[in-house]
């Protein structure tokens, strides 16, 4: 079997946290939703809380975990693109930053990790 491509393990990663999501009592509000050059992987809706998810995929052999490759610049860029989100539709739910961490052997899901509020904005 071909090895999948970067952008196809990016894909079924992606594919896999909405199923995942849904599964779990989520509504999915927006894919790969922009705002100028900003974007958020998932923008799903449970129990009243607005979660911004950054879906990291990698291929089993990849030496760093996924989850640790949603860097300070990530999470600064996803929080700002969720405060014009929250601004732009009035939302009034209480806000939180998750990262959902796949990983695929042969395209396949091998392991998926839910990490619910991963990050912070900070505070100035």
């Amino acid at each position: 079997m071909e090895q999948p491509t970067k952008q196809d393990i990016g894909s079924i990663g992606e594919q896999a946290a909405v199923d995942f999501l849904l599964s779990n009592g989520y509504a999915i509000l927006e894919r790969n939703w922009r705002t100028g050059n900003l974007e958020v992987d998932i923008i799903a809706l449970k129990d009243n809380v607005l979660a911004f998810v950054e879906v990291k995929s990698r291929s089993e052999n990849f030496l760093v975990a996924p989850q640790n490759a949603v860097t300070k610049t990530k999470q600064r860029n996803i929080i700002s693109a969720a405060g014009r989100f929250v601004e732009r539709y009035g939302r009034e739910e209480e806000v939180r930053f998750d990262i959902i961490s796949v990983v695929l052997r042969q395209g396949n899901v091998v392991d998926l990790e839910h990490i619910e509020s991963a990050y912070y904005p900070i505070l100035r």
